[in-house]
């Protein structure tokens, strides 16, 4: 059963995500900051993380920099999840480490194929 990291502030968010990953037959582990994402990362080390890029204290583009440049956090794949559909937004959350990005509301099925992709390389 492959591991999810699922990284957000919000209870409602992180229920709802909860349940499309298990649902999908994912086991999710949960972090509500950055810097409990870095540490339960590099402690668990999942096959994925997923993390909403608005959150308080170190925000998602600052965790997401530091875990895909970390030493035991590296090769853990990144899907950032964001209100913001510029492309610009993508393309930074892409220089930072994320290996896909997905824009608000999620949809299951993105969220899933995205997951999928990034574990299956």
């Amino acid at each position: 059963m492959p591991r999810v990291l699922l990284v957000d502030d919000s209870p409602t968010d992180i229920t709802n995500l909860r349940k499309m990953l298990e649902k999908n037959g994912f086991e999710v582990l949960e972090a509500l900051t950055g810097e409990a994402a870095i540490e339960k990362a590099a402690s668990e080390k999942p096959d994925v993380i997923v993390m909403d890029v608005v959150m308080p204290g170190m925000n998602g583009f600052q965790a997401t920099r530091t875990l895909s440049r970390g030493a035991e956090t590296a090769s853990i794949p990144i899907v950032v999840i964001s209100s913001k559909s510029q492309e610009t937004d993508k393309l930074w959350a892409m220089r930072q480490g994320a290996r896909e990005y997905i824009v608000k509301p999620v949809k299951e099925s993105e969220l899933i194929s995205k997951v999928n992709g990034v574990i299956n390389g």
